[in-house]
């Protein structure tokens, strides 16, 4: 399963936890995955069926660019992290 870090702006759905496992295959499952464990993150980190625009996705270390389809290995570690914007 892969590693999940949950972004400290999210704990609070998670009692604290800060990094759990996940079954998925790309990233629209592990969402689900965790929205399964925790009821509500899912509204948290997705808007009209894509990753909210304030956050970025990174699988192990690269940054997803194909959203919720992005590959998520078995062994991937998936972190949420803010969005950078830049002018």
């Amino acid at each position: 399963m892969a590693k999940v870090f949950i972004p400290t702006m999210l704990q609070t759905l998670t009692g604290g936890i800060k990094q759990t496992e996940c079954q998925g295959r790309n990233v629209r499952q592990i969402i689900d995955g965790l929205e399964a464990q925790y009821p509500g993150i899912k509204a948290r980190l997705v808007e009209d069926g894509e990753i909210r625009s304030n956050l970025a996705v990174a699988i192990d270390g690269d940054v997803a660019r194909m959203g919720m389809l992005e590959r998520v290995a078995e062994d991937s570690e998936v972190h949420f992290v803010p969005a950078i914007g830049g002018g």
